[in-house]
């Protein structure tokens, strides 16, 4: 129960770093102020997630549509994984983590080869549209429940939120790095305009 406290605290902190704290208010003009900053939601944690979510999904999608179609085979070592399947990894693992977190079924699986581009993107793109749905029958009173991922590990949803957000960050690093080794700039790293 404490481990679960403390990734509360961490995952609220995170939610304060992207725009959900309060500033100090404004002493001399105290009207101004509570017109201006709305209440902290009833749900600072499961807002954070869906906050989050529309900027990574961005990220995500335009990383894997910019790589060529011919490099989806493409692995930096023989040990790694291809860019195409770190694109179906990448769904499978939105799939599961907003389904659980959701108590929602899974969207039906539509098989798609490594190597085809076309498809892999469609289907990232589906599982974050199906992630948007999940996520909207999330609130932070369910953080607690317990849920299994992964093939039999018992967890919190509050860990399983976490563990989206954090597999979010890794999957666009890792496509990011892919990019960069074939010459490309990953769109985070492209000049603004």
């Amino acid at each position: 129960m404490k481990r679960i406290f403390a990734l509360l605290a961490l995952f609220a902190s995170t939610a304060l770093l992207f725009g959900q704290d309060k500033p100090e208010p404004n002493k001399t003009e105290p009207n101004k102020t509570t017109q201006t900053n709305p209440e902290p939601g009833k749900n600072p944690v499961t807002d954070a997630v869906r906050e989050i979510l529309p900027r990574q999904q961005k990220n995500m999608i335009a990383a894997v549509e910019l790589m060529p179609a011919d490099k989806f085979g493409y692995s930096p070592t023989p040990a790694q994984m291809t860019f195409g399947h770190l694109v179906l990894h990448m769904t499978m693992s939105n799939i599961e983590l907003c389904s659980k977190s959701a108590h929602m079924p899974p969207p039906p699986l539509r098989p798609a080869p490594e190597t085809d581009k076309d498809r892999l993107v469609a289907a990232l793109t589906r599982s974050f549209l199906y992630c948007e749905a999940a996520l909207n029958k999330v609130d932070d009173s369910k953080l607690g429940d317990t849920v299994e991922i992964f093939g039999g590990k018992q967890t919190s949803i509050a860990h399983a939120l976490i563990a989206l957000t954090n597999d979010w960050a890794d999957h666009y690093s890792g496509a990011a790095m892919y990019l960069r080794l074939n010459g490309l700039l990953p769109p985070t790293a492209e000049p603004k305009k």
